[in-house]
């Protein structure tokens, strides 16, 4: 029995641990930067006992849609510790940025210089996110490298969680689903998920018959497998769940009576309107990603890089503030009705589940690495917006206020951090 005093113990919060069973009033020990014990009032000696009663304490978030490889990708990648550690994230995973041309600057001036954890779902496409995918023809068919993908994957499988890939209006337009196949073919030479990118992405050719967006989701269906990741759900663009009609797409019950998956990937493509639909048909997505990137912060751009392109749009989520987070994102789903319970698993237990990785992140579980996320759970009418323009009041708003990496402490003071406003003040 180790009788040394611990690190840090958090009193009083709110515990949940979905993958415990874990909801209740209790205190977090932590000692050597593992998760020492869990439990009620557990007495000391500690280093330093932060009381957090009030608020909620939950294994360390994990972003599953985030673009931080920054720089490199223009302004499309954010620093990663202002979208994880200084947002109350501790794990992110990178969607598509870094590509078998460019995984060595990823591995070495993204994740070893990071505070928080980052992983990736590695680019199909030789380019990878180069500027946020500005340039369409850079992501046709013949510039996917199969077999060097596959080998980059394998060479870097403890950071490679997965393959990114987009089938939209755009591509299917130009391409049909040649793309999305070679991109399959990636995730089954590394027996890694699939994560593709629904709703349009890429203006349509002038050249080109239009594809019909209602097609593109039956098509992947036969290309897919369990496992693989069906991204935006709430999309208001088309080529997502709700189809032409204004109903949830037919396909989507036989894809998840398949094994696949979804995952929110909020971002400025979020619609409430088309949230509301897919929820109302009894579709609840299993995670949850903030989808935050260069174009919809208000973050200067690095010198250099165009000045404009299709997806440039601020995220106002708060109604003419600026900027989002992953806090953010639960509380547009709070919004939605959906309740705490059914939120938490989709930023903990379940990504760590879509990412194989449930015997290291996503819980509490003594002898875990310490990666805890605190957060304010506070109450109001506080006015959110997507960028419809569709205003919603929410009662209840989560802001991150700081979480453990591995046992060491960060404030949640990002620049990305939105700022509230008040229904009865807009």
């Amino acid at each position: 029995m180790d009788n040394r005093p611990f690190d840090t113990i958090l009193r009083g919060g709110r515990v949940i641990d979905p993958a415990q069973g874990l909801d209740g009033v209790m205190d977090v020990a932590v000692r050597d930067g593992r998760i020492a014990a869990l439990g009620s009032a557990i007495p000391g000696p500690a280093t330093q006992v932060v009381e957090v009663a009030g608020k909620l304490v939950l294994p360390g978030m994990i972003d599953t849609h985030a673009h931080v490889y920054r720089y490199v990708t223009g302004r499309f990648g954010l620093d990663a510790d202002m979208v994880g550690v200084r947002s109350g994230v501790t794990t992110l995973v990178d969607q598509g940025g870094p590509s078998v041309l460019t995984f060595p600057g990823f591995r070495e001036y993204v994740a070893n210089q990071a505070r928080s954890r980052v992983l990736a779902f590695l680019s199909a496409y030789m380019v990878g996110g180069l500027e946020g995918h500005y340039y369409p023809e850079l992501y046709r068919p013949d510039c996917i490298a199969v077999e060097d993908t596959i080998r980059c994957g394998q060479e870097n499988a403890d950071l490679v969680r997965g393959i990114k890939g987009h089938a939209e209006i755009g591509g299917f337009t130009r391409w049909g689903d040649e793309a999305m196949k070679r991109a399959a073919e990636i995730a089954r030479g590394l027996d890694r998920p699939l994560y593709i990118h629904f709703g349009q992405l890429w203006p349509l050719p002038e050249t080109n018959q239009p594809y019909d967006p209602d097609a593109i989701l039956p098509e992947m269906l036969e290309i897919m497998r369990p496992g693989d990741i069906l991204a935006h759900p709430f999309t208001r663009h088309p080529g997502g769940f709700v189809d032409r009609h204004g109903k949830l797409h037919p396909v989507v019950r036989e894809a998840l009576a398949r094994g696949l998956k979804t995952d929110v990937g909020h971002g400025s493509h979020f619609s409430f309107k088309m949230a509301q639909l897919v929820l109302e048909a009894g579709v609840v997505p299993d995670t949850l990603g903030a989808d935050m990137h260069g174009y919809n912060t208000t973050l200067p751009k690095p010198r250099g890089t165009p000045e404009t392109h299709p997806d440039t749009e601020e995220m106002h989520l708060f109604a003419g503030k600026q900027n989002f987070s992953l806090a953010s994102a639960m509380t547009s789903m709070l919004a939605l009705g959906l309740p705490l319970e059914q939120v938490v698993p989709m930023v903990t237990s379940n990504c760590a589940a879509m990412l194989r990785m449930e015997e290291e992140i996503g819980t509490l579980r003594p002898g875990m690495v310490a990666d805890v996320s605190v957060l304010s759970d506070e109450r109001g009418r506080f006015l959110l917006q997507d960028n419809e323009g569709t205003q919603v009041v929410a009662e209840r708003l989560l802001r991150p206020a700081f979480c453990l990496r591995a046992g060491e402490r960060f404030e949640a003071d990002a620049a990305i951090l939105p700022r509230p406003v008040l229904a009865e003040a807009a």
